[in-house]
């Protein structure tokens, strides 16, 4: 059986689409699998043992070098190159976890000859569809939504898997990052991810510098604070206002790297975003600060997560940017420290059975 996956992205958005993935092969063991991902969030998924081939699109690049017109060869060329690669096999299902038009339009270049994904998308998407599933609520996780869709060719499972898989040369290159910069075993590794897309997700700089400062004084803690290379200026204007020295990580790993670098923290503080969905999947405890988003849609989808969030008339509102911020201005320190403090001592109890099994 040859089965197309469409999902493009966010980083978050792929990781909830594992455990169907995980399903999808466990249903069909002797099944080619390809995925359509965008070029960001491709490096999650890269190495898959479950995939056999990841196709690669470069849109958001294409769109950009489109408005140079001295690009328009070599762009054309590529996208060229992509649509022969999307439509050189002939695939007997191709799902759309996506739901949007820029999703839609691959799946209807793509030779697939089931068409499987919601009736309930944006932007008119299912319209290129010829097997819609019907409505399943909103509200619901998006990790239950993907399985629930694949529920549609699968039978129903009770156990819910994700699968990041790093490779050995990631995790070389983490281990002589965190040794050249003076992270040991012998003391508790905390990551922080104190960066968000939207500006509305976001937590006050000073705040984060202090929390970071006291995590260190009350637990001897080491950080790290993770992030990608258009976030290292943000990560260093916080470390700029802290007293303690901590490490930068920002740039410094792929992306799984870094979920290997959580797979090695006994905690991460984290805002709403793509890191946050990697440590759930690599079972590191998290404290994550919600604001507009909801954390029941799009929240960890593990047991070992502590939401910090405001119960606001307006939360969650899902924009992108507030005049007010209340909702995350509103979280303090002291009850970040709390939730870090619960996570720290259920940690060390954890370890204390395990050492007496």
């Amino acid at each position: 059986m040859e089965i197309l996956i469409v999902k493009l992205s966010a980083i978050g958005d792929v990781v909830h689409t594992l455990p169907a993935l995980d399903a999808l092969h466990h249903q069909f063991p002797k099944s080619n699998i390809n995925w359509v991902v965008e070029e960001k969030a491709s490096d999650i998924i890269k190495g898959h043992p479950y995939l056999e081939k990841i196709i690669v699109s470069k849109r958001k690049r294409w769109l950009k070098n489109l408005k140079q017109p001295s690009l328009w060869y070599p762009t054309l060329r590529e996208i060229v190159g992509f649509l022969r690669e999307l439509r050189a096999k002939k695939y007997d299902v191709v799902i759309d976890f996506q739901g949007l038009l820029k999703s839609a339009m691959l799946v209807f270049l793509s030779r697939g000859k089931r068409k499987v994904g919601y009736s309930n998308t944006r932007e008119m998407s299912s319209l290129f569809l010829n097997e819609k599933v019907p409505f399943y609520p909103l509200d619901k996780h998006a990790v239950e939504r993907n399985i629930n869709l694949v529920g549609h060719l699968c039978a129903k499972r009770d156990d819910i898997t994700f699968s990041v898989t790093v490779d050995e040369e990631d995790r070389k290159k983490v281990d002589h990052f965190l040794s050249a910069n003076g992270i040991s075993a012998s003391k508790p590794l905390i990551s922080i991810h104190s960066q968000a897309g939207w500006a509305s997700k976001k937590w006050d700089a000073l705040k984060m510098a202090r929390l970071s400062d006291k995590l260190i004084e009350l637990y001897g803690a080491q950080i790290v604070f993770t992030g990608g290379s258009d976030e290292i200026s943000s990560i260093e204007a916080i470390m700029s206002q802290m007293q303690h020295s901590p490490v930068n990580a920002a740039g410094e790993t792929s992306l799984k790297g870094l979920a290997y670098l959580l797979s090695l923290s006994q905690l991460m503080i984290t805002l709403d975003s793509g890191p946050m969905h990697i440590a759930s999947a690599m079972g590191t405890p998290t404290v994550v600060l919600f604001g507009p988003t909801a954390p029941w849609r799009t929240g960890p989808y593990c047991n070992n997560a502590l939401i910090i969030r405001k119960q606001l008339s307006c939360s969650p509102c899902f924009k992108r940017e507030c005049d007010s911020r209340a909702c995350m201005e509103g979280i303090s320190i002291d009850e970040v420290l709390k939730a870090v403090d619960r996570q720290i001592k259920f940690g060390e109890k954890d370890r204390v059975v395990k050492r007496e099994n």
